[in-house]
């Protein structure tokens, strides 16, 4: 019994023995591991402090080129599209014929005629609208409704020979177009979340052959998609009554009410809440316009509009008179009064580096070239004129 005893004892001191031992390298790998995850933290902490210290190197750099690229929203979208502070100095004045069409899909008539400008720098946008019946031939006597410049469109097969007719009217030159389609203000409108506007009158009118029905009442609303076209659309109720005298009878109408509706439409666009749609929006334009613009130049002036004030924004019409002529209804442009409107709006004063104001002449090379035969009588007057006057292509 004693030596089973022993052999017991034994055991257990050899078991007790094994446990130390366990113990012991059980304590040793605790501590190593206790070891590792120290030195493990340590590198993510080091880690974490490098990110950090990346992050905000990161943002002072974004932050300083924000600033440089004019600061807040407009700065962020100039920064985010890799435009720097000399981006803003070489984009020159964004001028267009902006032509709105309708009808049927096989044939579409030019509703809209606007000679359009932004200036980013100065932050300044005049609209000027073409009354559609403007008349574009030589003769007035021989008249016929194919000399209105609305008629030159001809379904949008003559769209170069629309923006010569109004070069020659105007005198500026024009080197781009867009060809808005109706659908795209109804889809515009409909993207930004509707736009508030002021009806000016009730509107009341029916052409089955359009599939055209308007139906507004007078007063502040918000308008759909839809009814923004049947605003811009409209011209006479069906028992013949239009715009009052004094606010522009028919197309004068027609024309005041589609500038300022544009003006909203801006207004609209140009919100906070509305820049992030950006994308959606020139989705709508890739889709429904037809223009000779590239889109990554308008995509470089889209950070610098986020600024503009509609209080800034010139509207009016091209100045003439509504006549008969030869049987057929026509607008006859008053020219001494066009010059000096397109002086006013579309001619802007400029700041040099030094303080100086420069006037940037937008007049085209044929009327620069008239300007200079008459100035040829005095040498003193041709030098000046030579000085101060440049044409500059946009």
């Amino acid at each position: 019994m004693k030596k089973e005893e022993i052999q017991i004892n034994n055991e257990i001191d050899k078991s007790k023995k094994i446990d130390k031992n366990v113990q012991k390298k059980l304590v040793k790998k605790e501590k190593k591991e206790r070891r590792k995850n120290t030195k493990a933290h340590k590198i993510i902490k080091i880690c974490w402090i490098v990110i950090l210290i990346w992050l905000i190197i990161l943002i002072a750099i974004f932050a300083y080129r924000v600033s440089k690229n004019g600061g807040g929203l407009q700065g962020i979208l100039a920064t985010t599209m890799g435009h720097n502070e000399y981006t803003l100095k070489d984009l020159d004045e964004l001028r267009f014929l902006l032509i709105g069409i309708s009808g049927e899909e096989d044939y579409k008539l030019a509703d809209t005629i606007m000679l359009c400008s932004y200036n980013p720098k100065l932050q300044k946008a005049s609209i000027l609208s073409i009354p559609r019946d403007t008349y574009v031939g030589k003769n007035k006597e021989k008249a016929t409704a194919s000399y209105k410049i609305n008629s030159v469109y001809r379904n949008g097969t003559n769209i170069d020979g629309m923006v010569e007719k109004v070069e020659e009217i105007t005198g500026l030159e024009i080197d781009n177009y867009l060809v808005i389609d109706t659908r795209a203000l109804r889809q515009l409108v409909d993207a930004i979340g509707g736009v508030e506007f002021d009806v000016p009158i009730d509107m009341q009118y029916d052409d089955s052959t359009q599939n055209l029905h308007i139906n507004l009442q007078k007063g502040y609303q918000k308008l759909s998609g839809q009814q923004a076209e049947w605003l811009v659309r409209f011209r006479h109720n069906n028992n013949g009554t239009s715009y009052p005298i004094e606010y522009g009878d028919n197309d004068l109408g027609r024309m005041r009410t589609q500038r300022e509706f544009i003006t909203q439409v801006l207004k609209q666009t140009l919100k906070p809440e509305n820049i992030f749609k950006v994308n959606q929006i020139l989705k709508i334009g890739m889709e429904n316009v037809n223009t000779n613009l590239s889109f990554d130049l308008v995509k470089d002036y889209i950070p610098y509009s986020v600024n503009f004030k509609t209080e800034e924004l010139q509207t009016n019409t091209l100045p003439g008179v509504p006549e008969l002529a030869n049987d057929v209804y026509i607008y006859t442009v008053n020219k001494k009064q066009t010059k000096q409107m397109i002086q006013e709006m579309f001619e802007y004063e400029e700041e040099t580096e030094d303080g100086n104001s420069i006037k940037e002449e937008n007049i085209n090379n044929n009327t620069k070239n008239s300007n200079t035969t008459n100035t040829t009588k005095n040498n003193t007057t041709k030098t000046n004129t030579t000085k101060t006057n440049t044409t500059v292509k946009k």
